[in-house]
């Protein structure tokens, strides 16, 4: 989470202090959605969970600037130097794992996990967020909804 691994709108593959430094290079400091959500779940897990609510906000603020359909990569440009990201010229776009990024950081601000066949919650919804709702959600069979704000987590029927 330096300043030379962390753009503002995700983690690079490569530092900025590295010789090899590419903000536009394939894997030498791009900004990849899935590896970030991959990122902010291990965070999370180990206890880190702002740092892992600040790249799943930076990905959501990312999203917006790609019609809510995150790339392959984008560049890995600071982002206080511009107001939107920088797109990777040939990332694809939808891409099939970037897409399931936000699912995973979804899981993640809201600290779902199944053990012993039972699912866990221990939410941590980023203020900046302020809640989030999703219905139809099947817990045992049952569709229910469930929303999350802060430390908070209700589900009902």
């Amino acid at each position: 989470m330096s300043e030379s691994m962390f753009s503002g709108w995700g983690v690079r593959t490569l530092s900025t202090e590295d010789v090899g430094y590419n903000p536009i290079g394939y894997h030498l400091g791009t900004v990849w959605p899935h590896d970030n959500s991959i990122i902010a779940a291990g965070l999370a897990r180990y206890g880190h969970r702002d740092a892992a609510n600040r790249i799943a906000m930076a990905m959501l603020e990312a999203a917006a600037h790609f019609d809510y359909r995150l790339p392959e990569a984008f560049s890995g440009y600071d982002r206080s130097l511009g107001r939107r990201p920088v797109p990777y010229p040939t990332a694809c776009n939808p891409q099939a794992w970037a897409s399931g990024a936000p699912l995973l950081l979804l899981r993640t601000m809201l600290g779902l996990d199944v053990s012993d066949g039972r699912l866990g919650t221990d939410p941590r919804i980023p203020e900046a967020l302020g809640s989030i709702r999703l219905t139809g959600v099947t817990v045992h069979g049952t569709r229910r909804i469930v929303e999350a704000s802060g430390s908070r987590l209700r589900a009902s029927a």
